[in-house]
């Protein structure tokens, strides 16, 4: 019973995740986000190619499909699980929902990188991990203004983070972490060469 319970939470939350505000969006303004830019369905190429707006409209919907996952694996959790298995139905859950983001069923398993919706989990699971993980990408983007960088730094702390919150969470903090490491490895090696473009806070 628990195991169909977590799969169709894994299920539900997956689907909520294909939701890419992104590709929709871009679509209204007559515009595959997908071939622009930098060619990445989230926020950072939305703010380029789409503006301040839409960038914002992207950035909420991500964060919100992630808290709302989690908070449907813990109401989940409440009502069909014991709770020892709660923490195990939130993880399935915002896993799930990070995954959907980043390879979505509906666009082709093409989608953007996780990082908004992955804040999204992190608020839902604790705010406290979400405002630290906040805050590590505010001050590495602020001084160094790459966008990415304030990313993977992000990536390479959550680990940590998390295993300090819980260390029942380590091993999917580590994982979702990998996966945003994966899916920034052009960005990296830009960074590396020199090549990385600067976001413009003025603009």
């Amino acid at each position: 019973m628990a195991i169909a319970i977590l799969g169709v939470g894994a299920v539900i939350a997956y689907f909520m995740g294909n939701i890419s505000p992104a590709i929709l969006i871009g679509r209204l303004y007559g515009v595959d986000i997908k071939s622009e830019g930098s060619g990445n369905a989230g926020t950072t190429n939305v703010l380029r190619v789409l503006g301040k707006k839409a960038a914002a409209a992207t950035l909420l919907i991500d964060v919100l499909k992630g808290v709302f996952a989690v908070l449907l694996g813990k109401l989940a959790a409440a009502y069909f699980l014991e709770p020892k298995l709660g923490p195990y139905m939130v993880m399935v859950c915002g896993l799930a929902v990070f995954c959907g983001h980043i390879w979505p069923m509906a666009f082709g398993f093409k989608g953007g990188k996780g990082v908004a919706t992955a804040f999204g989990v992190l608020m839902a699971v604790s705010p406290l991990l979400g405002l630290a993980e906040l805050a590590i990408v505010v001050v590495v983007v602020a001084v160094s203004r790459f966008v990415s960088l304030g990313s993977v730094v992000a990536a390479v702390a959550f680990p940590l983070i998390v295993n300090y919150y819980d260390p029942t969470y380590l091993g999917w903090g580590l994982l979702m972490a990998l996966i945003v490491l994966y899916k920034h490895n052009v960005n990296i090696s830009r960074l590396v060469k020199g090549e990385e473009s600067k976001i413009s806070f003025k603009k």
